[in-house]
């Protein structure tokens, strides 16, 4: 391939990385906010966050991109389709990762909340230096899987016309008609970026079970 073809890629490339980071961040938020919600004890506060969990965990991430896109202007809101994308990327893997946040936070033995309780820590003390530091190296791993299907995903954006790694991909395959060798490229290129993502997380991980004195298991391996 000549030059502009390696720019070309490189740039959707940077757009991926872009779209990926975006939805990361708002599908972290999103993730904590409603796994919190989860473990309330005022049951409308469940059954909302619940709405929200199933509701976005059964739909399509593909469709609802459609539909942010192409219908949400029909109401009078018109999202580029950068945004459009890492909304509906964010919402649905939000939901996927509430339930790692609500399933890590009841991992907290009993004893540990009742030790706070008896220490007189209010609410926010009791998740602040307790439960989140016991329940978030136990988060880490499933974030992590989460995070390179959430990478995967962004494909998807292709579909909107997004110049992304795919989208720009299919460009180069018609310029050239070297179909093998740019999908090639392009499966190579999503594995470098999944690689760092993945040894990225898995230093944050350690560093995570390190302020709360568990060493990881396979650390020596990583």
């Amino acid at each position: 391939m000549t030059g502009p073809l390696w720019e070309l890629l490189f740039k959707g490339a940077w757009i991926t990385v872009q779209l990926t980071l975006y939805s990361a961040a708002l599908a972290a938020a999103l993730a904590f906010g409603i796994g919190l919600a989860r473990t309330s004890r005022l049951w409308i506060v469940r059954f909302l966050s619940g709405v929200y969990v199933e509701f976005f965990r059964g739909t399509s991430a593909l469709v609802l991109m459609f539909w942010l896109f192409f219908a949400l202007p029909l109401l009078g809101w018109q999202l580029a389709g950068l945004w459009a994308g890492t909304l509906a990327l964010g919402l649905c893997y939000g939901a996927y990762g509430s339930e790692v946040v609500r399933g890590a936070l009841q991992s907290v033995p009993a004893a540990q909340r009742e030790a706070a309780v008896a220490l007189s820590f209010s609410p926010w003390q009791r998740l602040r230096k307790v439960i989140l530091p016991q329940a978030v190296p136990e988060m880490m791993p499933t974030f992590n899987n989460l995070l390179i299907e959430l990478l995967k995903g962004t494909a998807l954006a292709s579909l909107l016309s997004i110049g992304e790694l795919t989208f720009e991909a299919k460009l180069a395959r018609l310029s050239t008609g070297e179909s093998a060798q740019v999908y090639g490229i392009i499966l190579v290129m999503y594995f470098v970026i999944a690689f760092v993502v993945t040894r990225v997380m898995r230093l944050l991980e350690r560093r995570a079970k390190a302020s709360v004195g568990r060493a990881s298991l396979a650390g020596g391996g990583r």
